[in-house]
């Protein structure tokens, strides 16, 4: 790097503060974001530091745009997640003025298919192209994230995929720059960065290394607490990760069955998770990533968020 890690967190935040407060919803004050940490003990409490989002894929309300997002808002989220490419964005801005709700970020639609680790170069600009119209529309809705899978470890050998991933994301760190947005890279089950054959005993050092390298408080990770609970403690990897979380995801899952459950299923160790949150200082946001449903389950949903986190 061509200086310290740490000394680039003092712009990010400034920046973050600033980026979250335009999609919080009103009455949220970002003095809260820089507030006082929960008092670390046996059983924290994230109230106040966490604000609940989703996917808009898990909203299964019939009608417009507007009726979902107000079916969101009405089951206890703070925010949502849209697709990009793909989103409406005129259509996007009036459900947000006519329901309250805002799009606190996005996901990258494409960056399975068009990767950002594939050998063809026609194909790494056709990912980079659609990172950047995320970033775009992302931007015009006043969200402030763009989640991105960094690509797959098939793709190549481990040093083969990193150059190109690497290479590639850095390409829309200006634009990321000029317009606000963070670039949030998720842990996922794609053979990169981590052994997806091994056990439970792997730590976070592969994705610090990754994220470092692009040298900007601009490039971050959405840290899924559930896709590695089965390859590691993601309360280590947490406090290993640091200030690079930006935002997290939530999902549960069973070592104990090797399966994805609901958030209030499986066995993770989610008062780990809070302490470990706690001591990094995070405040910002958290989407479930689980089956949605009708308000009735995104009510129960956010329910279950409420109780892993203890934000009641």
């Amino acid at each position: 790097m061509n200086h310290s890690f740490f000394s680039r967190r003092g712009f990010l935040c400034a920046s973050t503060a600033a980026a979250v407060a335009g999609a919080l919803p009103v009455g949220f004050s970002t003095t809260k974001l820089l507030g006082a940490t929960p008092s670390i003990a046996e059983d924290v409490s994230l109230k106040g530091h966490l604000w609940k989002t989703l996917k808009i894929g898990m909203v299964n309300v019939q009608g417009t745009l507007t009726d979902r997002f107000k079916a969101v808002k009405a089951a206890g989220f703070d925010g949502i997640e849209m697709d990009c490419p793909g989103m409406d964005v005129q259509e996007t801005l009036n459900a947000i003025a006519e329901s309250g709700l805002p799009v606190d970020g996005s996901v990258n639609s494409t960056h399975w298919n068009d990767r950002h680790t594939d050998a063809n170069p026609d194909i790494r600009k056709k990912a980079r192209e659609s990172l950047d119209t995320a970033i775009r529309d992302t931007h015009a809705v006043g969200g402030h994230s763009v989640l991105l899978v960094a690509g797959h470890g098939k793709d190549g050998t481990k040093a083969e995929c990193w150059k190109r991933s690497i290479d590639n994301i850095s390409l829309s760190i200006p634009l990321a720059a000029q317009l606000g947005i963070q670039i949030v890279i998720e842990n996922v089950w794609n053979h990169f960065l981590y052994n997806h054959d091994g056990d439970h005993t792997q730590n976070a050092d592969e994705f610090v290394k990754f994220v470092d390298e692009f040298d900007s408080p601009w490039v971050g990770m959405q840290f899924d607490i559930g896709n590695h609970w089965k390859y590691g403690s993601m309360g280590d990897w947490i406090r290993q990760l640091g200030r690079r979380v930006y935002k997290l995801d939530i999902k549960g899952f069973s070592r104990a069955e090797g399966k994805f459950t609901r958030i209030s299923e499986g066995d993770i160790n989610y008062a780990d998770v809070r302490k470990a949150l706690s001591e990094i200082k995070f405040n910002g946001w958290v989407a479930a990533e689980v089956g949605g449903g009708d308000q009735a389950e995104l009510t129960r949903i956010a329910g279950e968020m409420n109780d892993a986190f203890r934000l009641n």
